[in-house]
């Protein structure tokens, strides 16, 4: 009766403007997860003055949200393939909401770690929750297209509007209240999306395998937690434990799916050209990307003198770019081909990146302003098509952990990327030398971070002061620009990749008629 039921409602939002309005709920969704993100980048340098965290714990703070994240999405798309996505999207975002204020009352870099990876527990909840639903009610290929434009135009719109509504709540309140606006956002989603969401999942998914949940959470963990500190302090012991049993966990998570009679994560999904392929490039572009964007915000604020809300602005363009390019892929990706949008989509950013290396203290916004909006269109044009293929590549049934995939790449490129790229800025900036005469604890606190040489420096007599200040930000710009470099490498070697692996790919050309068959 509840399976007739629920089929029934579908078909009700499939068919009517209902679709529209729960597509409206999902990016709801979307937009908690996207300013979440890039607040947080706004309010490091506070975060910095009030908690003094180290660089590493700046780092674990800045990306351990990622590492859960990416190490619970497959078995979060999963459970909601069993027990239902409306459900577990819900339940997501009243956590998401409730942990939010965990994070806003931290009182310590611990605490504040702990409450981030909280953050990522919940938001694994909610990203493969929503693109599995779009998968389930858009049948139509071309209406999908639009809403997955849609979806991630919101997301880019979450992240333009993080930073602006975040930079006017840094100037007027404490830090904390950039996590705090995540709570009328959550109300409303849970209260519209009880009422409008339909229900959907595999009507015979079979047990959810705790097992391959372990195994899928400790060697993500460990691959990555691996990954970050040998790009910051080298082959370790721990770190080569940690890479030994990431490994070992994440063949024997491979080779357990091979046997399961219901998988967490179907292998078998990945033998699609189109669909490894388009996980691979969203992978290495959020990696080249990630680094870089984290480290901006402290540069538009510690470097050049911004105010919070001005830097928000000042990052603008990218969202706009990604808006725009979002909402017309798929009409693109059909008129020339799915290799062409998503290559040249990525090599616009590579160029972009490139363009940054030139950055210096004093570059003027015109440079910056034309380079983030290139990077924007570049990354919105490829991140839709790479999502509709994804979407398309799968039976409605698997939505959910072909949506979790989609956004395990993403979230394990953006750890990756702020492990890698952002040890690169880090490596580079704590070599710098401390003008002589600078006190040893100046000294110390001006290495740990950009933010903590901003605040030391305050003890110090004017002259002393602007030495120290300007030997720290020299150093600072110069790990950036290596680090653009490195990103614009890393997305230049991508689009070449792209049009190889995605060579015939299509996007679909008009329903399956199967998918309406009662």
């Amino acid at each position: 009766m509840t399976s007739t039921h629920q089929r029934a409602s579908g078909a009700d939002v499939e068919r009517g403007p209902g679709r529209w309005l729960a597509l409206a709920v999902l990016v709801l969704a979307v937009l908690l997860v996207a300013v979440d993100a890039t607040v947080l980048g706004l309010a490091t340098p506070y975060i910095s003055e009030d908690l003094k965290p180290s660089g590493t714990q700046l780092l674990w703070i800045g990306d351990v949200y990622s590492f859960v994240i990416a190490g619970l999405l497959v078995s979060m798309g999963s459970l909601g393939d069993r027990i239902g996505r409306k459900k577990l999207l819900l339940t997501g975002a009243v956590a998401f909401g409730a942990v939010s204020v965990l994070n806003a009352y931290a009182t310590s870099p611990e605490l504040m770690i702990l409450a981030r990876a909280l953050l990522g527990v919940a938001g694994a909840t909610l990203m493969p929750s929503t693109l599995a639903l779009i998968r389930n009610i858009f049948h139509d290929p071309r209406e999908r297209s639009l809403a997955v434009g849609i979806w991630g135009a919101m997301a880019s719109a979450g992240a333009a509007v993080g930073p602006v509504v975040g930079g006017f709540l840094l100037e007027h309140f404490w830090w904390g209240s950039v996590f705090l606006i995540n709570l009328p956002v959550m109300a409303v989603l849970v209260l519209v999306g009880i009422k409008l969401l339909p229900e959907s999942k595999n009507p015979a998914p079979g047990p959810w395998d705790l097992i391959s949940v372990g195994l899928s959470l400790v060697g993500m963990i460990a691959v990555v937690y691996a990954i970050k500190e040998a790009a910051a302090h080298g082959p370790r012991w721990d770190v080569v434990v940690a890479a030994v049993i990431g490994a070992a966990a994440l063949t024997w998570f491979v080779r357990r799916q091979l046997t399961l009679p219901a998988p967490l994560l179907d292998m078998r999904l990945f033998r699609n050209r189109g669909f490894s392929g388009a996980v691979l490039a969203d992978l290495l572009t959020v990696l080249g990307l990630s680094g870089l964007v984290f480290f901006l915000s402290q540069f538009l604020q510690l470097v050049q003198g911004r105010r919070p809300f001005e830097a928000g602005l000042a990052e603008l363009p990218a969202a706009v770019g990604a808006v725009a390019a979002g909402l017309i892929a798929g009409v693109v990706a059909r008129r020339f081909s799915v290799r062409i949008v998503v290559a040249g989509g990525l090599a616009a950013v590579g160029l972009a990146l490139a363009a940054l290396t030139g950055l210096s203290q004093h570059t003027g916004y015109p440079l910056l302003g034309a380079s983030l909006l290139v990077v924007g269109i570049g990354a919105g044009f490829s991140f839709t098509v790479t999502a509709d293929v994804i979407l398309s590549s799968v039976p409605k049934d698997q939505a959910g952990a072909a949506s979790a995939v989609s956004e395990t790449a993403y979230e394990l490129g953006a750890a990756l990327g702020i492990a890698l790229l952002g040890s690169i800025v880090t490596g580079v900036y704590r070599d710098f030398t401390a003008p002589p005469g600078t006190p040893p604890d100046v000294a110390s606190a001006s290495h740990e971070s950009l933010g903590g040489a901003v605040e030391s420096v305050t003890s110090l007599p004017p002259h002393e002061a602007n030495a120290l200040l300007e030997s720290a930000q020299t150093a600072f710009v110069d790990g950036l620009r290596l680090a653009a470099t490195a990103g614009a490498a890393v997305l230049l070697a991508t689009a070449i990749a792209a049009w190889f692996l995605l060579k015939g790919q299509k996007l679909e050309e008009s329903p399956d008629p199967t998918e309406d068959a009662p």
